[in-house]
């Protein structure tokens, strides 16, 4: 029964993590912990085994969501390395601060983080363009199928600063990424959403080789439930990648904040009762 449950947090986690560039950590994290330990229905679950699966899992979302936006050409490759590039050594000390959480603080801190994100693309519309960063750094432009043209860019110093940041949380809380990414390159960098979930599922699978390496080496992967998670995950990136090309931009911001908002608030909730 563990499988089959696993299974299906980790195909509900590929499909999600796909079709918004999150990873898919940012479902199976939550999901997994309340199931686990909230209903007792898989047993040997600590916030720090299961951050161990996301990252392990998060290879496989990464690669399988890579393959399809390569073919869509919605991936930016160069701003990829260099958002990983900053993000390593923030991940590898995420990792290590984890030691330290307890099951609590950990949803507390990870739904208040949820909560600031979905705020943040909740008032999107109302905020006026951060065109400060897309004029000091290289621009480049993109044409959507609807032929709405983008221009975007950034700073590569802050761009390092920024994804240091994103790599800490990445490694703390097991979530990939793309949750504070997306929205900060859409919001910040002016990326078109399409263009910020390619892109952020690249670095996700670079990032993930890091962050695994890191949480096997410190014991964290429960290797028996990467079985049914891992081809799952797969599958359902493959699905969300596919939908992604299939929704207009504000449908997919839409969808990535009602997502980021309804998990905060399950996940502040177990903290506070915890």
């Amino acid at each position: 029964m563990e499988f089959v449950i696993l299974a299906v947090i980790g195909l509900a986690a590929g499909i999600v993590g796909a079709l918004v560039g999150l990873g898919g950590g940012i479902i199976l994290v939550p999901a997994t912990l309340f199931i686990g330990i909230n209903l007792g229905m898989i047993g040997g679950i600590t916030p720090q085994s299961v951050v161990g699966l996301s990252v392990v899992m998060m290879i496989f979302t990464g690669l399988s969501s890579t393959l399809a936006y390569m073919k869509t050409k919605t991936i930016d490759y160069r701003s990829g390395f260099i958002f990983f590039a900053g993000s390593v050594p923030g991940t590898i000390l995420g990792a290590y601060v984890n030691k330290g959480l307890d099951l609590p603080s950990f949803n507390l801190y990870f739904g208040i983080l949820l909560i600031l994100l979905s705020i943040l693309l909740l008032v999107r519309k109302y905020l006026k363009p951060v065109s400060w960063f897309v004029n000091h750094g290289k621009q480049r432009s993109f044409t959507d199928r609807t032929g709405e043209n983008f221009v975007f860019g950034y700073p590569v110093w802050f761009a390092l600063l920024l994804t240091f940041v994103v790599g800490f949380s990445s490694g703390l809380f097991g979530i990939g990424g793309g949750s504070i990414l997306v929205p900060a390159m859409i919001l910040l960098f002016l990326f078109p959403p399409h263009v910020a979930v390619g892109t952020s599922m690249f670095m996700v699978l670079l990032s993930a080789l890091v962050n695994s390496a890191t949480h096997i080496a410190l014991g964290n992967v429960p290797w028996l439930y990467t079985i049914p998670v891992i081809p799952a995950a797969y599958i359902g990136a493959k699905i969300g990648a596919y939908l992604n090309q299939k929704m207009k931009s504000e449908t997919l911001v839409l969808a990535l904040r009602i997502t980021l908002l309804l998990l905060g608030i399950r996940s502040i909730i177990d903290g506070i009762l915890g």
